[in-house]
């Protein structure tokens, strides 16, 4: 059960706040007098404090407020505040909120607005320690390991960035698959730098960039006048990269012609610059990706079935972001480089949102909320993105895992794990049902 601690000298106000929670499920504790919420906290072990600003008959300014406050952020950091009060000037209540604060209530409250600040308040502070256990938990596996900037915190990525440095040392083709903008190419910078070859070349071709007679040049070069326009011998992709690694980026992209040539050099090394009879040699680890099914387009006659076990000796599925939702405040923070922070509002909306576009959108989302942004703090309406309904998120905004952890500490209440998630609890039902998890 979660414990709440209501911080008011006036009686009153205490049993009010008592009943209201009470009757979501948290255990509320009452204190007239800061010294009563010492000792309190000294007993208990609190989950959020709800705390006035004023303690003394006549005391309008809120100075003992302020002075409990920074005293309770220095004793006990990690448990959320917010401030109440019908009396202190706003000009405080946003120097605490900047300070530490969580949010700010003013008197008389509504009790709709109240449960759902604590509740968001809560989630918050959960995912905020599973963020810095996951943090933890990464220092320690991936100690020593070159991680190319990558930024993740869900079980998911974690798992799958374990995969590809296990697979690092190997020589054998790999095939990252996933949506445009999910992050393959961040997955093939790990996998060559902790290989072997990470001080031999890394060369990246983007298939989808190219027109289609051009390709085989660009991959295995081309002599003086082998083809109109070249006038010069062009040194090929898989010469530049001879005992380093080459990225395919949409290999699916490559013609017949050119997959054939592809299949020889990855069975023996060999190939022939365009318009050469000289066979060369190249020791290279292909790394390649695509965000289409190539079992498809080798069942309709696109893509060569034996290329295919070739290039795919070990598949690394990257899921788009939507499905890995613990990722994206901990990226929108990567992108905006400290230089903003974002406002409660907003990272609600980051959550809310489905990311068609994946890592690739939410950066191009924070640079712009960067550039429009008037304040410090990003606001919700400067991301530019639309509102997305309560009752219309996508089932899978909220992992498994979260919804199983918020179930356990909820000791199996539906309505005290729906508060803490921010939900309504028919929602929660609706992702349990989505997820195959038994009601307790």
């Amino acid at each position: 059960m979660l414990n709440l601690l209501v911080i008011d000298d006036n009686p009153a106000i205490g049993q009010a706040l008592q009943t209201l929670f009470s009757l979501q499920g948290y255990q509320v504790h009452a204190a007239t007098t800061a010294e009563q919420a010492w000792q309190l906290l000294a007993q208990h072990s609190m989950d959020l404090v709800l705390q006035d600003m004023n303690f003394a008959a006549g005391e309008m300014q809120g100075v003992q407020g302020k002075a409990l406050f920074y005293q309770l952020q220095q004793d006990y950091p990690t448990i959320p505040v917010i401030l109440m009060t019908a009396w202190t000037q706003l000009e405080m209540a946003v120097e605490l909120v900047k300070a530490g604060a969580t949010d700010y209530i003013a008197k008389p409250w509504d009790d709709q607005r109240l449960l759902l600040t604590v509740a968001n308040a809560l989630k918050l502070k959960v995912l905020t320690a599973q963020q810095q256990r996951r943090e933890r938990e990464q220092q320690a596996v991936f100690a020593g390991k070159d991680l190319c900037g990558l930024v993740f915190a869900s079980s998911t990525m974690q798992q799958l960035v374990q995969m590809a440095l296990q697979l690092a040392p190997a020589n054998a083709a790999v095939l990252i698959t996933g949506p445009n903008g999910a992050g393959k190419e961040g997955i093939a910078n790990l996998l060559h730098a902790n290989s072997p070859r990470k001080q031999k070349p890394f060369i990246k071709v983007n298939m989808g960039a190219l027109p289609a007679d051009l390709m085989e040049a660009e991959l295995f070069g081309a002599e003086a006048g082998a083809y109109s326009g070249a006038h010069k011998t062009r040194i090929g992709r898989f010469e530049a990269a001879d005992g380093g690694s080459l990225f395919l980026d949409e290999i699916g992209n490559l013609s017949l012609s050119g997959q054939a040539k592809l299949l020889r050099v990855l069975q023996s090394g060999e190939f022939e610059r365009l318009g050469s009879s000289v066979t060369r040699t190249v020791d290279v680890r292909l790394i390649s990706a695509t965000n289409t099914d190539l079992t498809a387009a080798i069942a309709e006659g696109r893509f060569r079935q034996d290329l295919y076990y070739r290039v795919n000796v070990v598949q690394l599925a990257l899921p788009a972001l939507a499905e890995r939702s613990e990722d994206i405040l901990p990226l929108a923070r990567h992108f905006l480089a400290g230089q903003k922070a974002l406002s409660q509002a907003a990272e609600q909306r980051l959550l809310r949102y489905p990311w068609p576009g994946n890592v690739r959108e939410l950066q191009n989302v924070c640079q712009r909320a960067l550039l429009l942004s008037s304040s410090q703090e990003i606001q919700a309406e400067a991301l530019g993105l639309p509102e997305t309904p309560q009752n219309k998120r996508a089932l899978d905004d909220i992992s498994r895992e979260q919804l199983q952890q918020a179930l356990r500490q909820a000791e199996g209440v539906i309505s005290r794990a729906a508060s803490q998630l921010g939900i309504s609890r028919q929602a929660l039902y609706r992702r349990m049902e989505f997820y195959g998890i038994d009601a307790p």
